[in-house]
């Protein structure tokens, strides 16, 4: 063939190609605005608001190990160090793995139930890299870091509820009671908070990172399981003292430090909201402090650092709920409220009722976190330098919708935490015999010691 001929073959195969492929390019050409805009459409996280989360989400992890274990481990004695450490390190690491296998989607599956998250992303299902969650502004983040910020509550959570019954629970039975309770108990209330179709949610409550959810289902957990466990042998009796204060402070301040992912963390992006909450977590802590020590003070002659302590730990627990919703004097008053509260339960109650709460969960994490519930009703308003309410809302409307979504929890986290303890009880036995007590649970149940002399 020569050149002429199979130039002017090529040319008419180019021209019939051209006919034929025309239409397909014509729909290219109208679907590619189309999907540039869909593309355009769609939320992309921010960077910066995944960052801050990444950061968040391992504060929390450190408020965990070490900073909660160091702070009870500081507070039983001696003998039982070690058995507290390794309760929390375990729950801990047990709570990740069912957050990751069921948890995430009992809370956050997307189910309209009012009570409870559905199925719909067990074992991750549908979490991928792409996947993403909404924030409280139009904004959006990634789904991992989401899911994962939520574990850090989830796992903490029941790690707070050992200190009631701390030195005389078998360790079997705190791993196997805390599988049950944030199935049955932690993972539902968390729904019904937090998550949009949740009936506390539509009910309009305030929680911003967890006064219910985490500090009165801890406290009144941490109170049956005392009653439940009973008292340590030798209680009132022996002295009981904690073993170091040095160690109850540096896990006190570990808390403190980590609680700025907790609270700040729980605005779920870095806007001024979090640094409401920042500043919040500082103040009202700070007020706790003072406000405990003057108080000793008044009552002893002294003030000790293990008031103060607790004094940190319950400032913090009672701005939780409240801390990207109240305005700055708001959250000093609440600090300055806290503590005489929880020292009143602390001192005379807990003696005057003869339950045996080892490090006051009750007393500071569930009377400073039923206190912040409610005072984050009050002091949410803008005439005390709140965000304000929901239109149409009024102060009485919004403090009656607090005390619901607290008298839910109590009754669900009370009933079920019963049921849960008898369970364990059942299968396990709750208490380690009277013999492995007086040794200390860091050789009878773990063969190791914390301290060697």
């Amino acid at each position: 063939m020569s050149f002429t001929k199979f130039s002017s073959t090529f040319a008419r195969i180019g021209a019939a190609s051209a006919a034929l492929l025309a239409p397909a390019i014509a729909f290219a050409q109208e679907a590619a605005p189309a999907a540039a805009e869909a593309a355009a459409a769609a939320p992309v996280p921010d960077k910066g608001d995944t960052a801050f989360m990444f950061l968040c989400t391992i504060l929390v992890l450190f408020m965990l190990i070490p900073g909660l274990a160091l702070f009870y481990g500081g507070l039983v004695r001696a003998k039982n160090m070690l058995s507290v450490l390794m309760q929390c390190t375990v729950i801990g690491a047990s709570i990740m793995l069912v957050w990751v296998i069921y948890g995430y989607s009992f809370a956050f599956g997307g189910s309209t139930n009012a009570f409870f998250g559905g199925t719909a992303k067990l074992f991750l299902s549908g979490v991928t890299m792409d996947s993403t969650a909404a924030t409280f502004s139009d904004a959006v983040i990634p789904e991992y870091i989401f899911m994962l910020f939520q574990m850090t509550f989830a796992a903490i959570t029941p790690a707070l509820i050992i200190g009631a019954f701390a030195e005389r629970i078998k360790f079997s039975a705190a791993i196997l009671f805390c599988l049950l309770w944030v199935t049955f108990v932690y993972f539902p209330i968390a729904h019904m908070v937090w998550d949009a179709n949740g009936l506390i949610f539509g009910w309009g409550a305030f929680d911003f990172a967890g006064g219910t959810v985490v500090h009165i289902n801890a406290g009144v957990a941490g109170l049956i399981g005392a009653i439940m466990v009973g008292k340590r042998t030798g209680y009132g009796k022996d002295m009981m003292a904690p073993h170091s204060m040095t160690l109850t402070m540096v896990g006190a301040a570990m808390l403190w430090f980590g609680w700025f992912g907790f609270n700040a963390g729980s605005n779920l992006e870095a806007s001024g909201g979090a640094m409401l909450a920042t500043v919040n977590t500082f103040i009202a802590t700070a007020a706790a402090i003072v406000s405990w020590a003057f108080v000793e003070s008044l009552t002893r002659g002294k003030s000790s650092m293990l008031g103060a302590a607790s004094g940190m730990i319950a400032g913090l627990v009672a701005i939780t709920p409240a801390a990207g919703i109240v305005g700055p004097m708001g959250a000093i008053v609440m600090g300055l409220i806290v503590s005489p509260l929880c020292y009143f339960f602390v001192s005379v109650v807990k003696n005057k009722f003869g339950y045996d709460d080892t490090a006051d969960v009750f007393g500071v994490h569930g009377v400073g976190g039923l206190f912040g519930a409610l005072a984050t009703g009050i002091f949410a308003s803008t005439s005390l330098g709140g965000i304000g309410y929901a239109e149409g809302v009024t102060m009485g409307a919004q403090f009656f919708t607090q005390v619901k979504a607290v008298l839910v929890t109590l009754v669900w986290c009370g009933v079920g935490s019963a049921i849960l303890y008898k369970i364990t009880d059942v299968i396990v036995g709750l208490r380690v015999p009277v013999e492995a007590e007086r040794e200390g649970l860091d050789l009878a149940s773990h063969g190791e010691a914390a301290y060697h002399s």
